[in-house]
């Protein structure tokens, strides 16, 4: 085996862990959009291509691929006069816009919370509490503001 061949494996094994562990996917999932990241092809890797490189069953790789596609990682496209679908990751635009609506609504969840706590709070301690949340209200305002920025520039790229 080539190192170049090596360096993709392990490529793709590290971004299967990092789904795995921080997208929560299952291990095959994660295993799906790791190779068509680390593949990046401009046209997209077919069902039965990814069941060849992946060595798993086509109902394993069916159902993992329909869950992928509503969880909104991956998309797929046709070809005129071919039926086969062509798989490929959302794109980075699509996946920061994901993270931005997060966002947004715990921005409005740590509003109201903050909206609450300030008609409640009585003691010191809850004082205490509304200026931590004042502080993360804070933070999720400016990571709004950056993923926004973000996804400008990328949308800019992609287009």
């Amino acid at each position: 085996m080539s190192n170049m061949q090596e360096e993709k494996e392990e490529l793709i094994e590290m971004f299967g862990i990092h789904f795995e562990t921080h997208h929560r996917l299952s291990p095959l999932s994660a295993r799906i959009l790791s190779l068509l990241i680390v593949e990046n092809c401009k046209s997209g890797l077919t069902f039965d291509d990814l069941v060849f490189k992946l060595g798993a069953s086509k109902s394993s790789v069916s159902t993992n691929l329909t869950l992928l596609l509503k969880m909104g990682k991956l998309e797929y496209h046709t070809l005129a006069g071919d039926r086969k679908k062509y798989y490929k990751p959302s794109s980075f635009g699509d996946r920061m816009r994901t993270y931005l609506q997060i966002v947004l609504d715990e921005k409005k969840m740590v509003k109201r919370m903050l909206d609450y706590r300030k008609k409640t709070t009585e003691n010191p301690i809850q004082c205490s509490n509304l200026e931590m949340l004042k502080v993360y209200q804070d933070h999720v305002i400016e990571f709004e503001s950056f993923l926004s920025k973000t996804i400008k520039k990328l949308d800019k790229i992609e287009k």
